[in-house]
């Protein structure tokens, strides 16, 4: 088991893959068949004066070198500068790390230029003739000037036309016609085990080809873009600055545009993420055009129903859907009567297995769209019809977070159960853990070290809200539903908490008897 992961992000921290199409077409594969004689590793007479030639497996490349050829002039470096916060009361000396300076300029004035300069490097490829290009959001979402770098050494200004950052995708462009482009591949999926080639600026080294295969598709990167992205995962080696690069099969087609790499170093160690071809174009398409990218919302904040929730709830343990955690306040979600504790199954009439499903059906649709939502609540079928709003940004969503629990009161006296000490919400410890005033629950004031609740580590400061998906006011309410659970012979008691601001779901397994 991985003990630590990294998925790196960043103008200059990514991957890319490359090796396209001139002028949109798709080129010929020569070499594509070994000869005919010869097995896995065999050297066999070559068309020379007597020499031998390695013979690779049937179905195997004899190089790639005439893909590249062919595809590489369609793939750019880009450069970015960008405009970063310096630390305040800090001097820097070259050569040296940050010296602290009493008194030093930018400690305390107001209306001071305390920012600095920044370059970045990614890499970007023409979609199109007429100077558009693609590449990750992450490259150029805060750049001030952007140049694009072609492979025949001119360098021109690009020009930012849209981005989509749930995505990770942006259009820039450069003046100009005639420039080699290459084209999405959407008819023909990528399979696991197919080959694909990279093309970019890796450590700001451009035209580097690398060569792989596809290892997995449908990955989840465990952040806000895959909720939108099922991810190819690709084994050729990607580095720094590869970021917004293609991703080619072996007929000069994109596959996918690059965006991260998984790594515990900070390098290359054969995994790397895409996003799929199918995604990008529908995406980049309208980023060209000059329009936004909508997508549906419902202001709800989910999670997926796992086995051991289902079994706390009392419900089938193959029920499956999407959790409602919380539901924000004037949001379609609120307005269309969904309330937390739901359990959402279906979205006009396809299944909800996950958080993630749900996410992408309410995306699908258009802001004032009709959504039918089938939910589970109180262990009874409902039908929700709710009229879809359009997805607020990221920096609009995260605007209202709140500020992380602070260390607990031990002389804060509470009733334990199941190895928490609870007690009711008061204006002080409201004030203490930045609890909303509308908020009912109890908080967590210790936690038994050696308890189940222990093992899951949860925090001092967290609120819990429901406990079977029922309203938790007071101790009471919570011991009387781990005694409901416990007769019911359920494996724990399903619980709704407030951890640093957020909302979630967990299950706190009964302690098993000695």
């Amino acid at each position: 088991m991985l003990k630590r992961k990294e998925f790196i992000l960043g103008a200059a921290v990514g991957l890319t893959f490359a090796a396209a199409a001139t002028a949109g077409g798709v080129i010929t594969w020569p070499g594509a068949e070994a000869a005919p004689a010869a097995r896995v590793g065999q050297l066999v007479p070559s068309a020379g004066a007597g020499a031998v030639a390695f013979a690779p497996p049937q179905g195997a490349p004899l190089s790639f070198a005439d893909i590249f050829q062919q595809v590489a002039p369609a793939v750019v470096q880009i450069d970015v500068k960008t405009r970063v916060q310096r630390p305040r009361g800090v001097f820097q000396i070259p050569g040296f790390g940050a010296v602290p300076i009493p008194g030093a300029p930018g400690g305390s004035g107001e209306g001071e230029d305390n920012s600095t300069t920044a370059m970045g490097t990614g890499s970007g490829f023409f979609i199109s003739g007429d100077g558009f290009i693609v590449t990750n959001n992450h490259v150029v979402e805060n750049a001030e000037e952007i140049s694009v770098k072609l492979s025949d050494g001119r360098e021109l200004k690009g020009k930012l036309i849209g981005r989509d950052e749930n995505t990770d995708l942006a259009v820039i462009k450069v003046e100009g016609a005639g420039f080699p482009f290459v084209s999405f591949e959407e008819q023909s999926e990528p399979r696991v085990g197919d080959w694909v080639i990279a093309v970019g600026n890796p450590f700001g080294l451009g035209g580097t080809a690398t060569a792989g295969i596809v290892s997995a598709r449908s990955r989840d990167l465990q952040d806000q873009s895959s909720a939108y992205v099922d991810y190819l995962q690709i084994d050729a080696a990607i580095n720094r600055g590869n970021s917004g690069g293609p991703t080619f099969d072996i007929y000069g087609r994109v596959i996918g545009v690059n965006t991260a790499i998984f790594s515990p170093s900070g390098g290359s160690v054969g995994i790397g993420f895409a996003i799929p071809a199918t995604t990008a174009k529908a995406v980049t398409d309208k980023l060209m055009r000059g329009e936004s990218v909508e997508r549906g919302y419902l202001g709800v904040q989910i999670q997926t129903l796992s086995k051991d929730a289902a079994a706390a709830l009392g419900l089938n343990e193959n029920a499956k859907g999407a959790y409602v955690a919380e539901v924000t306040a004037g949001t379609p979600g609120e307005r269309g009567g969904m309330k937390v504790g739901d359990v959402v199954t279906s979205v006009n009439g396809e299944a909800v297995d996950s958080s993630t499903e749900l996410t992408r059906r309410v995306a699908r649709a258009r802001p004032g769209d009709t959504l039918r939502l089938e939910i589970l609540r109180d262990g009874k079928r409902q039908t929700l019809n709710i009229r879809a709003g359009a997805r607020p940004s990221e920096a609009e969503l995260n605007g209202s977070d709140e500020a992380s629990p602070q260390p607990g009161d031990s002389g804060v006296v509470g009733q334990t159960i199941e190895g928490l000490t609870v007690t009711p919400i008061t204006s002080a410890l409201r004030q203490r853990y930045s609890i909303p005033n509308d908020m009912e629950g109890v908080v967590v004031t210790a936690v038994a070290p050696r308890s189940e609740a222990g093992k899951m580590r949860l925090p001092v400061g967290t609120v819990i809200q429901r406990a079977n998906n029922r309203v938790v006011r007071s101790e009471a309410d919570l011991k009387a539903a781990v005694d409901e659970a416990r007769s019911a012979g359920r494996p724990g008691v399903f619980l709704l908490i407030r951890v640093q601001g957020t909302n979630s779901s967990v299950v706190l397994p009964f302690a098993k008897s000695e």
